[in-house]
């Protein structure tokens, strides 16, 4: 299937919402972890967007941190908030927060389905306070696995973008982000630093 509406492959995971948690692995809660002790600032207030049922979530609570799950997919969201997880509806495009009003945003295996990823980078830099972070996980299509799921994703019909670590590095540069890649592989992890004025011209 194609992006539809312009909300990424939503309608996928609204119908497969109740699978979801069952064929996907946890989150790697410590890689997430390294990626948010890249901020300047206590880390309290952290939105999990394109959470889905808060698979990230659940795997950062065992360290302490609640974030609040984002997704507009209502059956995932519905799954999250079964398991007894704060959720709100919304588009990461749209995001329905104030600027400067959190400490952190983790977007977990989920940026590649997103129909304007650049415009949800710029979204989360937005609604992120100075010395916050911006915490991406994504796949590597120029690992063998990566290239598998290029593939499969291709295969289903996803309108799937995929970049290299470098790439998304670049992306959260270009959004005005101070990138820091955390870890590589398959699964790799990349944090962006929301930056003040000031510091912005150091």
């Amino acid at each position: 299937m194609s992006r539809l509406h312009g909300r990424g492959d939503v309608r996928f995971f609204d119908r497969i919402a109740a699978l979801y948690d069952l064929v996907m692995p946890s989150a790697d809660a410590d890689a997430l972890q390294r990626g948010l002790s890249f901020a300047r600032r206590p880390v309290e207030r952290v939105l999990d967007v394109a959470g889905g049922t808060g698979r990230a979530t659940r795997a950062l609570a065992r360290n302490g941190l609640e974030p609040v799950v984002v997704d507009f997919s209502r059956g995932m969201l519905s799954r999250a908030r079964a398991d007894g997880r704060d959720t709100v509806h919304a588009d990461a495009g749209t995001l329905p927060f104030c600027d400067d009003s959190v400490d952190a945003i983790i977007v977990v295996d989920a940026l590649h389905h997103m129909p304007d990823p650049d415009g949800a980078i710029r979204e989360a830099a937005r609604v992120v306070s100075p010395g916050g972070v911006v915490v991406v996980q994504e796949f590597g299509p120029d690992t063998l696995r990566g290239r598998g799921l290029v593939l499969a994703e291709r295969a289903i019909g996803f309108d799937s973008q995929f970049w290299t670590p470098d790439e998304l590095c670049a992306v959260f540069e270009n959004a005005g982000l101070t990138a820091r890649l955390v870890s590589s592989g398959f699964e790799y992890v990349v944090a962006g630093r929301v930056e003040s004025a000031e510091a912005s011209h150091e």
